[in-house]
């Protein structure tokens, strides 16, 4: 005879999931949200008008030279800017990362400079990573004009303090056991650093910093509408000028970059496995 065997967390699940969905029903009324909105007559029979306009896609030779252009800004947009993020992070990771610290091996008189040290390269990544890059794109806009330049300033700025925190949550989750051991032989915090720390936790740092070069793929775009350069200057340009087939090529061609990014990330993290 076989006797139901009931789950003792189903009640505390099902009491969290209706307190859920309780706490979100006014936050959707709060953001009007309706998607039912879209299916009405009035709305789809313009998003058929506005989707009409984009066929067919524009394959004019002077402006897919244009594209490619702005293909290859944006490119270099997102990895300037990421490559300008790693230099940011790297010793504001480190600062972060206590398992560094020779004073935690003993009573000594530094312990509270580096308490305070890492408190100041806490807020100074929580003040990176606060602002929207969208927003340091809209300033440095004004301040560099328009073009790539304020993009890579935007992503290198936001991008360092994501990165920093990260770098500096994954050194410190890894074992400490060979860093303590070098550091109480006498060892140097670079030594440290390298055979200590980063055989366990490179493959974790270059996936995640991956990641992030996928997310900046996508963020350049994005900012080229506020004058950051790249496909999203051009598509907004097409867009002010109503040109449904040259919109169209253009996320045709973002989507394919999108998608070679999505690859290369995934080929270097197996790579890394």
């Amino acid at each position: 005879m076989s006797t139901a065997v009931r789950d003792p967390a189903a009640l505390p699940r099902l009491g969290w999931t209706l307190a859920a969905l309780v706490l979100l029903w006014p936050l959707l009324q709060l953001a009007e949200f309706k998607p039912a909105a879209l299916f009405e007559a009035g709305n789809l029979k313009a998003m058929g008008h506005f989707v009409a306009g984009f066929l067919p896609p524009e394959t004019a030779p002077d402006f897919l030279a244009l594209l490619g252009k702005a293909t290859v800004e944006t490119l270099a947009m997102a990895t300037a800017g990421i490559a300008l993020a790693v230099l940011l992070a790297v010793p504001l990771g480190l600062i972060l990362t206590r398992s560094l610290s020779i004073a935690r091996l003993g009573p000594g008189r530094g312990g509270w400079l580096g308490t305070l040290i890492r408190a100041l390269a806490r807020g100074v990544l929580a003040v990176l990573r606060g602002v929207p890059e969208l927003v340091w794109a809209l300033l440095f806009v004004r301040v560099f004009g328009l073009g790539a330049a304020a993009g890579v300033l935007a992503l290198g700025i936001t991008y360092g303090g994501m990165l920093g925190k990260v770098y500096g949550e994954i050194l410190e989750s890894s074992d400490a056991r060979p860093v303590r051991t070098l550091l109480e032989a006498g060892s140097g915090r670079l030594a440290a650093l390298c055979y200590g720390l980063l055989p366990n936790a490179a493959r974790e740092l270059v996936s995640y910093t991956v990641y992030r070069w996928e997310c900046a793929v996508r963020a350049s775009v994005v900012m080229g509408f506020v004058g950051a350069g790249g496909l999203g200057q051009l598509m907004d340009q097409s867009m002010k000028m109503l040109n449904g087939g040259e919109a169209a090529s253009i996320l045709a061609t973002f989507l394919v970059l999108v998608l070679a990014a999505d690859a290369l990330s995934e080929l270097l993290r197996r790579r890394l496995a």
